[in-house]
């Protein structure tokens, strides 16, 4: 995909691999929708990227543990945007982000699936009519090759609690609504993959675990961009990769009653209807 002229939003992009692709997607020619909280990182972000690009982009706050603000965004860049040719659900935080402890979000969720993957859930769905529209286009979830399969009994986790646990819950969890949604869109032009950039990258989230990186960002931030322009995956959707190989998810994810469990749950948490 020749990404000049083209509008692509990417949460998480005020640090780590978020960053960096939206830098790369910036000097390439689209026009990079930044998303964070924190005002000052993406003011330095918005610098740079004017710096490369002679744009300023357009920056989005939201606190992506609030569904209300999930909602709030997604209405901002409805009403902004004319078009919207590739969303990249990025944001997240790791199993040790805000400490070790069972958190829960402003609704009361578990925190890292509230966060990694409730957010992105309704954040794709209240876009897609801005993506369909836009066809070609593409939606790619950040997730990870650490997968927990969910206890539908105890999904927020609140017996046995880890926050390794939860995060890697959390990611399975993207990579069944991707597979789904894969399903949902076939034949609109819009396709949906998911990936983990690469192992432990040198990032803000890999150093809070207290891991020592053994990938750089830019090897995590080329796999994603991979998928946000590459030709060769070009009308491929519902899939799993590793890197830049495809790859296979845990058994779960191919479980399609465990991901219409997934599906009702998730429409049911956030007040989206079922299509």
């Amino acid at each position: 995909m020749n990404m000049a002229g083209k509008t692509v939003l990417i949460t998480g992009s005020t640090d780590g691999v978020g960053r960096y692709v939206a830098m790369k997607l910036a000097a390439a020619g689209a026009r990079v929708l930044i998303h964070g909280r924190d005002t000052q990182r993406a003011q330095t972000l918005a610098d740079e990227i004017k710096r490369v690009s002679g744009r300023e982009p357009m920056f989005y706050q939201a606190d992506l543990s609030s569904l209300a603000e999930v909602r709030e965004f997604a209405q901002l860049v409805l009403d902004d945007q004319e078009r919207l040719d590739v969303f990249v659900s990025n944001a997240g935080i790791g199993s040790q982000n805000e400490g070790p402890a069972r958190q829960t979000s402003k609704d009361g969720h578990e925190l890292r699936f509230a966060v990694n993957y409730l957010a992105g859930f309704l954040l794709a769905h209240l876009l897609l009519p801005r993506l369909k529209a836009s066809a070609p286009a593409r939606i790619v979830n950040v997730a990870s090759v650490g997968q927990h399969p969910i206890d539908f009994d105890d999904v927020m986790i609140t017996k046995n609690y880890s926050g390794g646990r939860a995060y890697a819950q959390s990611k399975l969890s993207q990579i069944m609504f991707t597979i789904d949604l894969a399903a949902e869109l076939e034949g609109t032009g819009v396709t949906v993959n998911a990936l983990h950039p690469a192992t432990y990258m040198n990032t803000t989230m890999v150093r809070a675990s207290g891991v020592t990186p053994i990938s750089t960002v830019e090897q995590g931030g080329d796999a994603i961009l991979r998928l946000i322009q590459g030709e060769d995956v070009a009308g491929q959707s519902g899939l799993f990769f590793d890197g830049k190989r495809k790859a296979r998810a845990h058994a779960q994810a191919y479980d399609a009653e465990a991901r219409q469990r997934l599906r009702t749950l998730s429409l049911a948490l956030t007040g989206l209807r079922a299509s």
